[in-house]
């Protein structure tokens, strides 16, 4: 007796309508487009009243000038009107087609994620973007007619991939393992103190200390591990920012060891495998006989934050083929059919930890050796909400989304400040760094509605079928298949 394989059957009479029905666009009313865009303008102009329509300066003899920027106020409220419209009339918020969208996914299954955008892009722009960072001082070299001229640029590629390495070690405690963490800052504080006390104490040359920062740091990460063995999710994120302030007031109050609030200065610099970056005899210029320039350094610096980047990347993404990173992801996805399956979650929560506060420890010890000097007002908790900030709108557990996400929210506005037309808009006055919060909540605000999963939302799984086998009739028959 053969099987019998289900096959589809297409809608008729009013199932057919009603499929119709919901797959067709819902129409846009006007006048509700108009209300709705009208409304999102007058919540603008009440959230942009105490950050935009007033700023104090000082004035010239001594006291506090208040400034009225009423104009800015009614620019900002055009362009959210503006933009609310043109999505209401675009159709974007047309539930019918949204349900029909979800739908089409849910019934296309594996197959539409194979095909998806989103993999083709993170797959192919790798090789781009690996292609831009190894050959980024020459370009900027070219690009701004000099060695010492290009400086501003480089610093800004240092500053992006240093931030693109702390991304990627905080994902794979959040987007891999799937453990919220906001204290992230105190690994990186970690890091860069035990470089500065280690070179400065026992003068070590940062080769040696580098290891050990990281160690120091992973060791941070299991005494973090165990507290936090039972909880999950709010509760998870509360003692993991408790965390990160109780560092902070350490470093603080432990004026002995860590300088308080002054900070340790005179970090000593590194060095290009023993040649010191110095003018005359035995300097790293004289060894090769170049001139001596002080950028020398700062690109040894560049390439030095992106070999331990790339290492950050090529480790986690070896480490997510291994049993250890299917079971950080088994722990993401639930903890209970984790436990079930026999995977030890203690053990699994805790190289989570371990590895990602290691690489922050890598990220704090560059700190240390590229500033010359630290103090506890760098490790604040703004700095873990920025680097959270990257892993989730860069997409939790895609690398690539991280880097592009870095490369938005710290690059970004530099490239605001070069625009010479903004000033022509919002005044001379206008500088993007003061208004990078309010930036970020806007980023944040629009990636919960239209990429709530980040931007690179899809990721190539840990295990992959590489050839389809067919079911057997018995097992159909038996409503197994």
């Amino acid at each position: 007796m053969s099987a019998v394989h289900p096959t589809s059957v297409a809608p008729t009479g009013d199932a057919a309508l009603a499929t119709d029905r919901e797959a067709a666009p819902a129409r846009v009313d006007l006048g509700a487009a108009f209300k709705d865009a009208a409304l999102a303008a007058l919540v603008t102009l009440g959230l942009a009243f105490p950050i935009l329509a007033l700023r104090t300066r000082e004035g010239p003899t001594g006291g506090l000038i208040l400034d009225q920027r009423w104009g800015l106020v009614a620019i900002a409220c055009g362009i959210v009107f503006a933009v609310r419209l043109a999505l209401r009339l675009a159709g974007l918020r047309a539930l019918p087609s949204r349900k029909a969208t979800r739908k089409a996914v849910v019934a296309t299954g594996a197959a539409a994620a194979a095909a998806s955008p989103a993999l083709r892009f993170e797959q192919a722009a790798l090789p781009l973007f690996l292609g831009v960072a190894i050959f980024f001082p020459a370009i900027a070299y070219l690009a701004a007619g000099g060695l010492t001229e290009s400086r501003y640029w480089v610093d800004l590629g240092i500053l992006i991939l240093t931030y693109v390495m702390l991304g990627w070690g905080l994902n794979i405690v959040v987007g891999l393992a799937g453990l919220l963490d906001l204290g992230y800052v105190a690994f990186y504080a970690v890091g860069a103190y035990s470089y500065a006390l280690l070179a400065i104490t026992f003068g070590l040359s940062f080769w040696i200390c580098l290891p050990l920062a990281g160690i120091l740091a992973a060791f941070w990460g299991i005494i973090l591990g165990f507290p936090v063995l039972r909880l999950r999710g709010d509760y998870l994120a509360i003692v993991t920012l408790a965390f990160g302030e109780i560092i902070r007031l350490v470093l603080i109050n432990w004026v002995d060891v860590t300088g308080g609030g002054a900070g340790i200065s005179s970090i000593p610099r590194v060095s290009f495998f023993g040649l010191p970056f110095q003018a005359g005899e035995g300097g790293f210029a004289a060894q090769f006989g170049l001139d001596f320039s002080p950028m020398h350094r700062i690109i040894f610096l560049y390439y030095l934050i992106l070999a331990l980047a790339l290492v950050t990347n090529f480790v986690t993404m070896r480490l997510r083929r291994l049993p250890v990173g299917r079971a950080w992801e088994a722990l993401r996805e639930d903890e209970i059919a984790c436990r079930s399956l026999g995977i030890n979650t203690t053990n699994t929560k805790l190289t989570a930890f371990a590895i990602g506060a290691m690489f922050g420890g890598f990220a704090g010890s560059f700190f240390a050796v590229r500033q010359g000097f630290i103090s506890p007002e760098s490790f604040n908790f703004l700095e873990s909400a920025t680097i959270l900030a990257i892993v989730v709108l860069g997409g939790m557990g895609s690398q690539i989304g991280v880097a592009i996400a870095a490369i938005a929210i710290i690059g970004g506005p530099e490239m605001l400040r070069n625009l010479g037309f903004l000033k022509a808009v919002f005044g001379e006055q206008f500088d993007p760094n003061e208004y990078r919060l309010l930036l970020f909540g806007l980023a944040m605000a629009a990636m919960m509605v239209w990429r709530p999963r980040g931007l690179i939302s899809v990721r190539e799984p840990s295990v992959i079928l590489r050839e389809r086998k067919a079911i057997s009739g018995s097992l159909v028959k038996e409503g197994h298949g």
